[in-house]
């Protein structure tokens, strides 16, 4: 079957379609299409987004359920990005006559995501290679071409809503089979042959009406590949506009628009970038109040399902939805269906886990404020009403948890999860305090009670003190990655582990090292390695003491919060020697103690 599309009508009565040759288009051509009614040149919207109260109630829900599935599941590779790489184009787009998940259950995946305590559902109803879930007339490329047949994106929306969970739709800007938009594989990396994009963006158009019409009202669309030169800033406002026209309170995020345009040119044009919230990916977004925003990150390392993709553990993943709910934003965390159509058993168990822990302490995550203790090592806060949830991650080495000083006063206190605790307000602070037994792996949780509102205070930065002899004394490493002084080895012993020595790639070995410049007692290392950049495969721990450089430990790999114990010796400078990475090593902090000091890594 040749798959082509089907236009129906794509110029609409009373619209006007400006045909522009895609080598053209530019950032400051509009698409005159009047159904659009793009703002002209990009000016600034008078939109509230942080008092809209679908963006408020969408906040509330706090975690979501990321999808990204389609005939690509066959083959275990990336959707959309192995097209035309590990996968030729040929063949990826044949796989859709062999594509028939008879195990496809919507039922079940909405039970899933309630269990896990999920509140809303995006579904990759179109992603970069086309693919449509659902039986669109505007695209013959679409399920009901497939032996299956049945409507993915219909089925799983009645599920869901049934089950109480908001139904969302991811949509795809590019599409890089090439047939219209300018770009195909691989990765866009490519210009098609005979470009069409006012014809490409009517598509866009017809299509999200398409999902808006016939399973909405839909809680959330989610837009992306918004940084192809082909997607103007007039087409994303354009299309923000027809969008919210149909149903005035779905909620856009900003891939709709151009969201990497740089703030040099956005200040310069006075630039008011479309969309609703904000979506960092793979990666914790920063504190923001101001702007709502969402992380969407992985369960597995792939978005798309993939034979024994590595499983993050469950401590990670509370912590991640944790630290983010506490920065003030949403946690969209993916999986990736099999070619069957089921949810893999082992990422079905570690959701049930997560929903385990939520049944426990969701009322600290959602319809909640991030604050007012802004999240770091120590861990995190939320808000709600005159509560404040403390979610303690890590402990200082010595003494209590010290937080900064609110004008509340503190009226009540609980250890959510049991055990002792101790809370100490005074004029310079809070010091909360819970016995090493009753503090918890993934999060001690604790709940203040104020006698004011909680939200009013203005948030406060807290910095956990580790205690290491190492912090802010003289560093040195064989390497830096580029010489770029962000990446130096004082990074690593700054008692921050957001920052971090780094070295350039291809690196397989190097030495950190430190200098107390006076005798110093120590029995006891604490070496972070980042859990994405595990590289290390063999070390020593070395130390000088005036005679020479002596061996304290030798080690295989490192990871993440490495505790390495040894008989007390008396050193002037003490150096991480790796023999043997994977490629470039990498450090968070590399912290040393002394007699006296924790001897177990605190969780």
């Amino acid at each position: 079957m040749n798959l082509r599309r089907t236009f129906l009508g794509w110029l609409m009565s009373g619209a006007v379609a400006l045909l522009v040759c895609a080598g053209m288009i530019g950032s400051q051509q509009l698409v005159a299409a009047a159904e659009a009614n793009p703002t002209a040149n990009g000016s600034v919207r008078t939109v509230d987004q942080t008092t809209s109260d679908a963006i408020k109630a969408w906040q509330a829900k706090r975690f979501g359920m990321f999808i990204h599935w389609g005939p690509v599941a066959l083959k275990g590779t990336e959707i959309g990005w192995s097209r035309g790489k590990e996968v030729s184009a040929e063949e990826y787009d044949e796989l859709y006559k062999q594509f028939n998940p008879t195990e496809f259950d919507a039922k079940s995946w909405a039970k899933i995501a309630k269990t896990a305590g999920m509140k809303y559902l995006v579904l990759t109803t179109k992603h970069h290679d086309g693919f449509c879930l659902w039986p669109s007339k505007y695209d013959e490329y679409n399920i009901s071409a497939t032996p299956f047949k049945r409507d993915v994106v219909g089925e799983l929306a009645e599920a869901c809503r049934a089950e109480g969970i908001q139904f969302c739709a991811y949509y795809s800007l590019p599409d890089w089979r090439g047939i219209d938009y300018p770009l195909a594989s691989p990765g866009g990396s490519v210009k098609s042959t005979n470009p069409n994009m006012p014809r490409h963006y009517q598509l866009i158009k017809d299509q999200t009406k398409e999902l808006l019409d016939n399973y909405g009202p839909l809680g959330l669309m989610w837009f992306d590949g918004d940084w192809e030169d082909p997607w103007t800033l007039e087409y994303g406002n354009g299309l923000y506009d027809y969008l919210k026209a149909i149903q005035p309170d779905l909620v856009i995020n900003n891939r709709v628009s151009k969201t990497r345009i740089s703030p040099e040119e956005k200040a310069a044009r006075g630039l008011h970038i479309a969309g609703d919230y904000d979506t960092p990916e793979q990666r914790i977004g920063g504190f923001d109040r101001d702007i709502p925003w969402e992380t969407c990150m992985t369960i597995c390392e792939q978005w798309a399902w993939k034979p024994s993709d590595h499983l993050k553990p469950l401590k990670q993943c509370l912590q991640s939805l944790i630290q983010t709910a506490g920065g003030d934003g949403n946690f969209l965390f993916n999986v990736g269906p099999m070619p069957s159509g089921q949810i893999e058993p082992r990422q079905v168990e570690r959701l049930r886990e997560m929903g385990a822990w939520l049944e426990k302490y969701g009322d600290g995550i959602y319809d909640t404020r991030g604050g007012p203790f802004m999240p770091g090592d120590w861990g995190a806060a939320t808000c709600k009403d005159n509560s404040v949830f403390l979610f303690v991650m890590n402990w200082p080495d010595v003494g209590p948890l010290r937080l900064p000083a609110i004008d509340w006063n503190i009226t009540a206190f609980k250890i959510r999860s049991g055990g002792q605790l101790s809370v100490k307000q005074t004029s310079d602070g809070i010091e909360i305090d819970v016995p090493p037994a009753d503090r918890q792996e993934i999060a001690t949780v604790i709940e203040l009670t104020l006698d004011g509102p909680a939200l009013s205070i203005t948030p406060l930065p807290v910095k956990l003190l580790s205690g290491s002899l190492a912090v802010n004394q003289k560093a040195s490493a064989s390497n830096v990655f580029q010489n770029d002084g962000g990446y130096d080895a004082s990074r690593a012993f700054d008692d921050d582990s957001k920052t971090r020595w780094a070295t350039d790639g291809g690196v397989r070995d190097a030495w950190l090292q430190v200098d107390f410049e006076q005798p110093t007692t120590i029995n006891l290392a604490k070496i972070d390695e980042p859990t994405e950049y595990q590289r290390i495969q063999r070390f020593e721990l070395q130390y000088d003491d005036g005679a020479g450089w002596k061996t304290l430990h030798r080690g295989a790999e490192v990871g993440p919060q490495r505790v390495i114990e040894f008989a007390p010796v008396t050193a002037r400078r003490v150096r991480l020697q790796v023999l043997d990475a994977k490629d470039g090593p990498t450090i968070n902090e590399f912290r040393l103690f002394g007699p006296g000091a924790a001897t177990a890594p605190q969780s």
